[in-house]
């Protein structure tokens, strides 16, 4: 379990590509307490430590996760968000995020107002509904409120700290980011849907 509160901007340093799949090397500072087999979650994706030394740690990224994020994108030295799993007793500072990317969205807009950078997001068709104003989604792992809805997605501001502590303003127009819609609202809708059927079957 995740909060979308990121802890370093992390650097590539080496891929090693498979037919459909990556193992990939990060260098950070945030490895004192991080022992193999523990999961950090880059740019939002859930992954487990499988080596690692005192400024980097490596992660196999299987075809699934490839398809579903913008890892399989990135370069060496390319900067990622990261977030080590939260421990029991944390500060919970953002939303419940899992590490479990729902889709890719594209930066279609950015704008300044005052100290605020506000990032328009296009979200694919499929996420949408689980959008609501005022609600959380975490984007390349940083938990964000929505605080706008656009027609073909979402729209959030950002602060000067999350611009400095992060890589989502380095992004350029038609960059892609990671997505994870809010877990609760999937919760409920996966719960109501058998009265939904139900309801149906009695009509």
């Amino acid at each position: 379990m995740f909060t979308g509160i990121i802890q370093d901007v992390g650097t590539i340093t080496k891929i090693k590509k498979g037919s459909n799949s990556q193992q990939i090397t990060i260098e950070t500072s945030i490895l004192e307490d991080v022992h193999i087999g523990d999961s950090i979650a880059a740019n939002g994706l859930c992954l487990t430590v499988t080596t690692l030394k005192d400024t980097a740690y490596t992660v196999d990224v299987m075809a699934e996760s490839l398809r579903r994020s913008n890892l399989g994108s990135l370069d060496v030295g390319s900067k990622v968000n990261l977030e080590k799993a939260m421990a029991m007793g944390d500060r919970f500072g953002g939303h419940m995020v899992s590490g479990h990317i729902d889709d890719v969205g594209t930066i279609s807009k950015t704008f300044v107002e005052d100290n605020a950078t506000w990032v328009d997001i296009d979200v694919p068709d499929h996420l949408r509904k689980y959008c609501i104003l005022k609600g959380s989604i975490a984007i390349d792992g940083i938990s964000l409120t929505i605080s706008r809805l656009t027609d073909k997605g979402v729209s959030v501001s950002i602060i000067p700290h999350t611009k400095d502590q992060t890589t989502l303003l380095s992004k350029k127009i038609g960059d892609h980011v990671n997505l994870e819609m809010d877990m609760m609202i999937k919760y409920v809708e996966k719960l109501l849907q058998p009265t939904k059927e139900n309801l149906t079957k009695e009509k």
